[in-house]
């Protein structure tokens, strides 16, 4: 199969497990996120169809949450959340949409490159022992020039982002995320 034929296939895969992606209205942004995913995809040991069964988190014992379901479900939450907090404050927050689903669709797109297996069991990579997945995803969504508020997102996502000042859409993104991890943990 050729290169762009086999990429638009992968593509048409990623689109089918993250429909989120098209909540993006700004094409170029849209086109961007997709591209990280298909190159995360591609680089990593995981199949797509590994992260529809794969835990979504190493860290939680007998976690039975797939990677997909949790990552779709913080952005969904990012998405809610957002919405909610415009309906009440109305001008008196700006929250720019396009750019909180991407860094959320993108904020654990460095957790490819984190997994590794060995034996036929999931482990963290040498690379994921080095260097965690906001750091990687950042490294990612640079490579296919996302805009710095979006690898701010991703950045900040996780306990890294503690010490530094966040945007709105990464407070918003942060909590969706921990939302979604915390009751899961032992």
């Amino acid at each position: 199969m050729a290169k762009s034929k086999r990429q638009k296939n992968m593509k048409d895969k990623v689109l089918k497990i993250w429909p989120e992606i098209n909540w993006i209205k700004n094409q170029k942004l849209k086109e961007k996120v997709l591209q990280c995913w298909v190159y995360a995809i591609e680089k990593s040991v995981l199949s797509i169809n590994d992260l529809e069964t794969i835990p979504f988190s190493l860290l939680l014992k007998d976690c039975k949450i797939s990677f997909i379901n949790h990552k779709r479900t913080a952005v969904q939450l990012s998405v809610d959340i957002a919405k909610r907090m415009k309906e009440n404050f109305g001008e008196e927050i700006n929250i720019n949409m396009d750019l909180l689903i991407a860094g959320a669709i993108l904020i654990d797109v460095g957790k490819l490159i984190e997994y590794d297996k060995v034996k036929g069991k999931l482990t963290t990579s040498k690379a994921g022992k080095l260097l965690r997945h906001p750091f990687s995803g950042v490294s990612i969504a640079d490579r296919f020039d996302l805009p710095p508020e979006v690898q701010h997102i991703i950045a900040y996502h996780a306990k890294e982002g503690e010490l530094a000042r966040r945007s709105v859409e990464a407070i918003i993104v942060h909590h969706a995320d921990f939302v979604s991890f915390e009751p899961f943990k032992a």
